[in-house]
């Protein structure tokens, strides 16, 4: 890659290494320098920028952050669009992050260019939340190193293991003298466990702190069919000798380990009884916090082993006891950036479109109505849920859309104006959406992949809260809006869009480039009709 300063003028087709903001002008790094930027830097008085080229052994850093994250994503996670060299993977269900930490290490070892971030192996996860980050340091990696990184990717592919269902048993032992406090917080700790893991228990005994007595309880909590089978004793366990361990062995089953490397939740131990689990807990499991307990049940629950081999692993992250501020799960929400966004698309479809007879979105373009191609390329990205607004020729559109997961919206006064449509809209939009993405039903060319792009580039965190696609330089649609700017988007009359508030808030504008020009094609006329057509 060739890198370093030169004039505007030499400037053209290079990647900007640094942003530039002079006057009203502001170009992002990044940002690939066309003819018409070169020459409003040089009328900006700008005499000098930096530059990157890509010479023919590079990869752009997009390809390359997005291929590596194909090949390390497999069952259950989600590939966001690369965007600035970074391509993230998310988890599309509630489960274990099954992490190889050889594979992280092996990849960060190839060159400087590639780079992988993941949350330790073995984390409990939640659909949405962020696993892992492929990031490629601007702006692009040598294709010999990126096919290393692949082979190592492919190796061992990232995966998360959805949380089963399970009917578990309890027992607890008791001594002479202790309170029925302690036994209530057996349970009680044991349901918030399992009950968030979307488990339960149907078994529950209480015996004395004797060796027949628990194995007793065992073989009949075997006999309801109940796995895992958890046992706290009324005193901790020491030894492979003592009560549970001896209980476990008397009733037919046999010791897997004793003891793990995560404090609190030293004294666990972990058996079997005739293929079901059977785990003795230490007494840290009658607190609701983070303990090693919690490592252990979301590897049963996700009916991953938990043997020795896997326990010995723990001990990486497994210093909890001087953590105070560590949240138990789903305690607190994901920071911002740690999720993957939730976007809604919403196509206005309302339009009186009187230079083509209010029938404008009912053309055929390869056979299918041109508001089908909107809502078809919405449905194909990463949006959801797709939100239609009809107004003129209502009920037309809607059959010609008719497409399953579509919110259709009716807007009865679509001849007031643009707004009207875009107020309808916005009102749609579910609360736990972060924003939405508002895209015209007359631009065809608007594809799956460009939603997606906005979507991944979307980031308030790092001031891009508002997302524009773009060709060559120049702004079109869609435009991804975070929720943050709802409220004045509603305030908007008349048949204009949101466009003026993108100059109201331009530190939070990111253009995002599309591959072609679907972004600046609107089709308004017969005459740009039979051109699209002829395209």
């Amino acid at each position: 890659m060739q890198f370093g300063p030169c004039a505007p003028s030499d400037a053209v087709g290079g990647i900007l290494a640094h942003s530039i903001k002079t006057g009203d002008l502001a170009f992002r790094k990044g940002r690939v320098l066309s003819a018409e930027d070169t020459s409003l830097l040089a009328k900006a008085g700008v005499t000098q920028v930096v530059v990157a080229r890509l010479e023919q052994d590079d990869v752009g850093e997009d390809e390359a952050a997005a291929l590596i994250a194909q090949a390390l994503a497999g069952e259950e996670i989600r590939i966001g669009a690369a965007f600035t060299g970074r391509a993230n993977l998310y988890a599309a269900t509630d489960g274990l992050a099954l992490i190889d930490a050889a594979t992280v290490d092996a990849i960060n070892r190839i060159d400087e260019a590639l780079t992988l971030a993941t949350l330790p192996p073995g984390t409990r996860v939640s659909a949405r939340q962020m696993l892992a980050t492929v990031k490629v340091i601007p702006f692009a990696v040598k294709r010999l190193a990126l096919e290393r990184g692949l082979e190592v990717a492919r190796r061992n592919r990232f995966r998360i293991a959805p949380f089963v269902p399970k009917d578990a048993a309890l027992i607890s032992t008791r001594l002479p003298g202790m309170k029925a406090s302690l036994l209530a917080r057996n349970r009680t700790a044991l349901d918030t466990r399992l009950g968030s893991l979307g488990s339960r228990v149907i078994f529950e005994e209480t015996v004395a702190h004797e060796t027949e007595k628990v194995a007793e309880a065992l073989r009949s909590a075997e006999r309801v069919g109940a796995d895992p089978i958890f046992v706290i004793g009324a005193s901790a366990i020491t030894d492979r000798r003592d009560v549970i361990p001896a209980a476990i062995t008397t009733a037919g089953g046999r010791i897997e380990h004793f003891g793990m490397p995560v404090d609190p939740g030293n004294l666990l131990l972990v058996g079997e009884l005739r293929g079901r689990i059977v785990i003795g807990l230490p007494s840290c499991a009658r607190s609701p916090k983070l303990n090693g307990v919690d490592f252990v049940l979301w590897r049963v629950l996700s009916n991953q082993p938990a043997r020795a081999a896997e326990i010995s692993r723990m001990g990486c992250g497994g210093l909890l006891t001087e953590i105070p501020t560590r949240p138990q799960p789903r305690d607190e929400p994901l920071p911002e950036g740690a999720r993957e966004p939730r976007i809604a698309a919403i196509v206005l479809a309302a339009g009186m479109a009187s230079r083509m007879g209010g029938r404008k979105l009912l053309a055929l373009i390869d056979g299918k109505p041109m508001v089908r191609h909107v809502v078809d390329a919405a449905q194909a990205s990463k949006a959801t849920p797709v939100i239609l607004v009809t107004g003129n020729a209502a009920e037309e559109v809607q059959s010609a859309v008719a497409v399953p997961d579509v919110t259709v919206v009716s807007n009865p006064d679509y001849s007031k104006g643009l707004s009207t449509s875009l107020r309808c809209g916005l009102k749609a939009v579910p609360a736990d959406c972060d924003g939405a993405i508002i895209i015209l039903a007359d631009m065809p060319g608007v594809t799956p992949a460009l939603i997606d792009k906005l979507i991944a580039a979307f980031n308030p965190a790092e001031d891009r809260a508002i997302c524009v696609a773009s060709h060559r330089g120049k702004r079109g649609n869609p435009v991804l809006w975070s929720r943050r700017f709802f409220p004045e988007m509603l305030k908007l009359e008349g048949d204009t869009g949101a466009r003026r508030l993108l100059a109201e808030h331009a530190d939070c504008v990111c253009e995002v480039e599309a591959a072609n020009d679907g972004p600046l094609v609107d089709i308004d006329t017969e005459e740009a009709l039979a051109a699209y057509r002829a395209r």
